[in-house]
């Protein structure tokens, strides 16, 4: 019997496009003998969409056919198992699911948000929890975790929009025992949305005021000179994890942009997806990289040493991608980021240390299956009911004007 995957992807999010280019480039690599593929498509006003036609690239040009053909669905558990079932009527069940595997990217989708409804309704899912989830996401979250574990990060100031509204000065001063250039992150985006370098402070606060744009807590961090920017990715949870191969990632531009990592050159096929536009998007996959990076021995053990350390302290879970700066001068290593879901599933990353697409996501399912039987191994609530035979309002009878 094959085991019934529900992929869910899209969302509202800036990185909404990126997520339906992974899930579609995943769906397609799925192994069809095992797996019964179930497609669950959210729209960036949040409806859930489901139907085979979302597993081909060309149906999101025109996003009105899928509202079209495709069943507008809610996902909960009913009667002990997990289903999609029509929101319109008749409000029959449409399909039923086994594991969850979110390929979402970006707040509101890969922050914590959709795991939490995933776990409150208790179907297994693939990927980090709630916790590592939301510090994955959350840029100044995850520093601190990373500075209070003794990883190397750079310096950094982080600070509320509603403060810099309140007192800019106050900010830019704050800023200013920085050394410039910085670079100015909204705390909770990805994929470059909203990222500025500067060399002076009225950069400084134009990048500031375009990054408040996107996102109410905002960090401010020094850039690393003579860089080398790598990327690694790390598979396992919290008592085991293995790495990818490390690539250097390449860029005209002063940090990898948006446009870097999704708007590519490439035409044709990537790994089974067609790209419908004459300059389509092929991805994270479509990055001008190095694979492997030239390092030498002891900075490659230093990278992946600290990716499984970051990997571990975080309690993520799945594949995540965990980007590196190292200044090539001083021989320095800093840790960036953590990509809970990374865009292309860093699928190239494992590729290149012999792992091909199919088995990647076959291992990330079975790590999913595995985290969810640990979970219901634990206590969570207790059978006895404390409050039968309560009677601080004299029993129901007592309660009855209050109960209205």
């Amino acid at each position: 019997m094959k085991i019934k995957v529900g992929v869910i992807f899209g969302g509202e999010s800036v990185e909404h496009e990126v997520s339906v280019i992974s899930a579609v480039q995943a769906m397609n690599k799925l192994d069809q003998e095992k797996y019964e593929i179930i497609p669950i498509y959210i729209t960036k006003n949040r409806e859930w969409y489901t139907g085979d036609m979302l597993r081909d690239i060309d149906i999101y040009q025109d996003l009105s056919l899928i509202k079209k053909y495709g069943k507008n669905v809610v996902l909960y558990c009913k009667d002990g198992s997990y289903v999609l079932q029509n929101k319109s009527f008749p409000k029959n069940v449409v399909k039923e699911i086994d594991i969850v595997f979110p390929i979402v990217h970006g707040t509101n989708v890969e922050d914590g948000g959709l795991q939490g409804y995933l776990q409150t309704i208790g179907v297994p899912y693939v990927g980090s929890n709630v916790y590592a989830s939301v510090v994955g996401q959350d840029k100044v979250y995850m520093k601190d975790i990373f500075a209070g574990s003794g990883l190397p990060i750079t310096k950094y100031v982080w600070f509320y929009d509603s403060d810099y509204r309140e007192d800019s000065d106050a900010i830019v001063k704050k800023i200013a025992k920085l050394k410039y250039p910085v670079i100015v992150k909204p705390a909770t985006t990805g994929s470059s949305v909203g990222i500025a370098v500067c060399d002076s402070e009225s950069q400084l606060i134009d990048a500031i005021d375009d990054a408040i744009q996107y996102d109410n807590k905002i960090v401010v961090e020094e850039v690393v000179s003579n860089l080398k920017e790598v990327n690694i990715a790390v598979m396992g949870n919290y008592t085991t994890q293995k790495v990818s191969e490390i690539e250097e990632v390449l860029s005209a531009n002063k940090f990898l942009t948006y446009e870097d990592k999704y708007v590519g050159e490439g035409k044709g096929k990537l790994k089974g997806v067609k790209i419908p536009v004459k300059n389509g998007s092929k991805g994270m996959a479509s990055l001008n990289r190095k694979l492997p990076a030239e390092l030498d021995a002891k900075i490659r053990k230093e990278v992946e040493d600290i990716a499984m350390k970051a990997f571990k302290v975080l309690g993520s879970s799945g594949n995540a991608r965990i980007d590196f700066l190292i200044d090539e001068k001083n021989k320095k290593v800093y840790i960036n980021e953590i990509n809970s879901i990374p865009g292309s599933l860093a699928f190239y990353l494992w590729e290149a240390k012999g792992v091909n697409f199919s088995n990647l996501l076959d291992d990330m399912i079975n790590l999913g299956i595995k985290d969810y039987k640990k979970r219901i191994s634990k206590t969570h609530s207790f059978d006895t009911n404390i409050l039968k035979g309560f009677s601080s309002f004299g029993g129901i009878k007592g309660m009855k004007g209050k109960l209205r």
